[in-house]
């Protein structure tokens, strides 16, 4: 039976690593996959998911106003799909969430969300909001900080590495801009009771 499903983290867990994986091991047995990702990232190049260990694969762009259901729908009717993946699922719409319910509901095709869950201020994005509350299963990839515990927060820095709280919500950026760190952790360095952890280790972004 065809799922919904959302694999949750916060940055640098391996969620464009295991996207890539799943559509492999489908693909390794003679199934066809869909991949989308967000037109809004294009740090690895337009229409490219690429991992940070090196695997990328071409994908399917979409944009706030894409109609998945009926580009899924379209693609299905040509070939038979067996598997949807959707990277950085954070940025899908309200519309688009129901749309991939629909595809699973209606078209009975198993569909892949990968994405952050909450933003810098600690807030959830549109897309994982309806992801929580709709997926049939949600999956936490965990990452850690550099104390060692669970990483569940993502600082946002500026210019001079210092940790923002304020802001508009997207800001494409990498390694050089954002830091994943464990709740207390990130309490503290907003306070700047803390220095950025890790911050001196960081590499411009892709």
């Amino acid at each position: 039976m065809a799922q919904l499903y959302f694999y949750y983290s916060a940055m640098n867990a391996g969620k464009s690593t295991a996207l890539l994986q799943s559509s492999y091991n489908y693909q390794e047995r003679g199934m066809r996959t869909l991949v989308f990702t967000a037109d809004i990232d294009n740090r690895d190049g337009h229409g490219l998911i690429s991992s940070r260990i090196g695997l990328s694969s071409p994908a399917q762009l979409y944009h706030t106003d894409t109609d998945m259901m009926a580009i899924i729908s379209q693609e299905h009717q040509q070939q038979p799909l067996h598997c949807v993946l959707v990277d950085e699922s954070q940025f899908l719409t309200r519309e688009q969430v129901n749309g991939l319910c629909e595809v699973v509901d209606q078209l009975e095709i198993p569909v892949l969300c990968y994405g952050l869950r909450t933003d810098f201020r600690g807030e959830l994005f549109p897309g994982s909001l309806f992801l929580l509350a709709w997926a049939d299963k949600l999956i936490e990839l965990k990452t850690i900080c550099y104390c060692g515990r669970k990483a569940n927060r993502v600082l946002r820095l500026d210019d001079m590495g210092k940790p923002i709280h304020d802001g508009q919500q997207v800001f494409i950026g990498g390694d050089d801009r954002y830091v994943s760190v464990c709740r207390k952790h990130y309490t503290l360095a907003l306070r700047q009771e803390i220095p950025v952890p890790g911050y001196i280790h960081l590499t411009p972004s892709r």
